[in-house]
């Protein structure tokens, strides 16, 4: 905040704050350095630019959204020859004479090599480099005019003039193209922001929503959403993926442990009362859902169950025993409230320095703790009330 206000004083530059490894990264997987880039596909580099400006514009109105600009794609000073035809003609003159001329005196051409002992260096003939009055002086560059006919490469009845280039084109100064990007072929301009004091998920939903209200795209041009949201978007599919099958790999080898479909999902039901105390936990710390929290959940699922079956171990034991159900519930509950306790403050109170966190990697360790944290508590207390009461209720004779 304080570079900002000290570089907002210096007009006509674009600032953008950004955390080095942070910024290789984004620029390495999405080919920008800012959390969000929306970009902009077609073929007119104009219209392109349009249609960025105006959703820069919508973008800076959504709330957190800093550091937006566009990727400058327009701006560099160019020369334009407009060669006119008709007086190209009445000189007669061919295009190629123009603008063979243009070319040597802009770009250059080979005249031959310098040698200096085993060095070579090329010579080009070319105008020196334009300042001040280059234009005038471009205007001004001779062009060869030769009367009489070619007549298989000799010259005939004819002698050298000479006519300056302003009376055959229009000369002028322009702004051209800065860069051309491209992606899939395709060019591109790139609108980048950078997301402050919220979750990227819910921006780029809401700037969504009002660049579909507020710009219509012409005709074969179309949007593409990268950046670091490309990266939420990967890692979310991959856990839709990975959530289900930890969740199943557990219930599975719950079914083993008891040799009962009926007793493992009891045993099971403690994985959503322990997913509802860790989403508390993350509302009571204001943090929003993150990749880093669907990995607290997954580690939480463990965690919930092994207290479940310390308490099913020993019920199952006094029932195998002959012992009746509601007080072998009763004495499970007592017995094994110091293991269920124990199990469940190790694994808390581990987590309690990276729940605290301020340092360098604390955005990834915070959610992931408050997460286990949460839902430990929730599962232990609803552990010893809410699956005692399942069990009786599904094994009652």
């Amino acid at each position: 905040e304080e570079m900002e206000e000290r570089l907002s004083r210096l007009p006509g530059n674009a600032y953008e704050f950004t955390q080095p490894i942070q910024m290789r990264f984004n620029e390495l997987i999405a080919g920008v350095r800012s959390d969000v880039a929306i970009k902009v596909f077609g073929d007119d580099l104009d219209t392109m630019l349009t249609t960025a400006n105006r959703i820069a514009r919508v973008v800076r109105g959504v709330p957190g959204a800093t550091d937006v600009k566009v990727e400058q794609v327009a701006g560099l000073p160019t020369v334009a020859v407009d060669i006119r035809r008709g007086d190209v003609a009445r000189y007669g003159l061919d295009l190629v004479d123009v603008q063979e001329v243009v070319r040597t005196a802009l770009g250059g051409v080979p005249a031959g090599d310098l040698f200096e002992g085993d060095r070579r260096f090329p010579i080009v003939v070319r105008l020196p480099q334009m300042a001040g009055d280059g234009l005038a002086s471009l205007e001004w560059l001779p062009v060869p005019v030769r009367g009489g006919r070619h007549d298989g490469g000799t010259l005939r009845e004819g002698r050298a003039e000479f006519v300056p280039l302003n009376a055959v084109a229009r000369v002028r100064l322009e702004e051209g193209p800065n860069q051309v990007s491209r992606e899939n072929g395709k060019r591109r301009v790139v609108v980048q922001a950078n997301v402050r004091g919220r979750d990227l998920a819910s921006f780029v939903d809401e700037s969504r929503d009002r660049i579909d209200a507020s710009v219509r795209l012409p005709a074969g041009y179309w949007l593409g959403w990268g950046g670091q949201f490309e990266n939420l978007v990967a890692a979310r599919n991959r856990l839709l993926i990975v959530v289900p099958l930890a969740l199943a790999l557990i219930l599975t080898m719950l079914v083993l442990a008891f040799a009962s479909v009926k007793d493992a999902l009891v045993v099971f039901s403690g994985v959503p009362l322990a997913l509802t105390g860790g989403v508390l936990a993350l509302l009571i710390r204001g943090m929003p859902m993150s990749i880093t929290a669907g990995i607290g959940f997954i580690a939480l699922s463990g965690v919930a169950v092994l207290n479940g079956v310390v308490l099913l171990s020993f019920v199952r034991e006094r029932l195998a025993a002959g012992g009746e159900v509601e007080p072998a519930l009763l004495e499970a509950c007592a017995r094994r409230l110091r293991p269920i306790l124990m199990t469940a403050l190790v694994a808390a109170l581990g987590f309690v320095p990276m729940a605290l966190a301020t340092g360098t990697g604390a955005e990834v360790q915070r959610p992931l703790a408050t997460v286990v944290i949460g839902g430990i508590l929730s599962s232990t207390i609803l552990t010893l009330i809410v699956l005692p009461t399942l069990y009786a209720v599904t094994h009652r004779r």
